[in-house]
């Protein structure tokens, strides 16, 4: 038997076919459509489920379930997702997303929150397992986070783990979600996209902007910034600075409250730059850290780009 999970981003749309032991049989990725609202979203994710499924020769009509993670207000019980900004501007209202992709497709569908979704998979089948705690954050389009406690995900009242939208600075820089002074609004892609933007038009010279251009890309995607970096980019350099000393932060603070085993890192900026940063965020966390001679494991999420997508097949698992 074989279901589908959907990662639904801010830049990309990923999709993995998956078996009952969770191996992948087939995969499809692709650009997340910047206009033309949920119902562009829907016809897009609903090619790429097709794909997917062909690539391990199968019919998509015979997949026993689709599972989505998607950002925004997402109520699993209904299948709707409202507040997708970070994936179109003007979704705002809830769209009934499980009804709509088991029209286009025929297995039943499930949606869960992208963060919830990855970090279950991680602690299923990834860096989580074998800790009773753990704290996912994910460095993509937004920051997204997660708590496993004792083993179990705990969501509080259902908005528990919303890191990103903890405050690193008083009155500070304005956030996607219209408030001052968030993490997002420092390390999130869209924030760091918007300000890279901004100082370009100053006259701050930059390659982030050439190199979106010449690889068709219509946003700074992690491999936008990734290539910038490799190319000794100064502004890209400051940016991702920025970011990863906001990270430290933010960390640092919510391990301070929590006393979390382990600070499991996922998300598409996350996933491409840890290699080369993850030291540094490391470096960053221990200023802040009340008991520093004792931080948190640091890991970087073992299931990489596909985890989300991992993760959303467990929903109809």
């Amino acid at each position: 038997m074989a279901r589908a999970g959907v990662d639904l981003g801010g830049t990309k749309i990923q999709v993995v076919v998956v078996d009952d032991a969770h191996t992948v049989l087939g995969q499809a990725r692709v650009p997340t459509p910047g206009t033309g609202g949920p119902e562009a979203v829907v016809t897009t994710i609903a090619g790429a489920v097709r794909a997917a499924a062909a690539e391990a020769g199968l019919d998509p009509g015979s997949l026993t379930g689709v599972g989505m993670g998607s950002p925004g207000a997402v109520d699993q019980a209904a299948g709707t997702i409202a507040l997708a900004r970070n994936v179109q501007p003007d979704w705002v209202d809830p769209f009934p997303m499980a009804a709509r992709l088991q029209a286009e497709l025929g297995p039943p569908a499930a949606v869960g929150n992208d963060v919830r979704v990855a970090t279950d998979a991680e602690a299923k089948l990834g860096a989580g397992v074998g800790r009773a705690s753990f704290l996912g954050v994910f460095w993509g389009t937004g920051v997204g986070g997660c708590l496993v406690i004792d083993g179990t995900p705990f969501e509080g009242r259902g908005a528990a783990g919303e890191i990103g939208h903890t405050v690193i600075e008083l009155d500070g820089a304005r956030c996607p979600c219209g408030r001052r002074g968030c993490l997002e609004a420092y390390a999130g892609r869209a924030a760091m996209e918007a300000r890279a933007r901004h100082l370009a038009e100053q006259g701050r010279k930059t390659s982030l902007l050439a190199i979106m251009r010449h690889h068709d890309k219509p946003r700074m995607t992690s491999g936008v910034w990734a290539r910038a970096l490799d190319d000794g980019d100064e502004l890209a350099t400051h940016l991702v600075r920025r970011a990863v000393r906001a990270l430290g932060a933010g960390i640092a603070s919510a391990v301070n409250l929590l006393d979390v085993e382990a600070v499991v890192l996922g998300g598409g900026m996350g996933i491409r730059l840890a290699p080369d940063w993850l030291p540094e965020i490391q470096k960053e966390m221990l200023p802040h850290l009340f008991v520093a001679e004792r931080p948190p494991a640091l890991v970087v999420a073992a299931l990489g780009d596909l985890g989300g997508a991992v993760g959303a097949s467990l929903l109809v698992a």
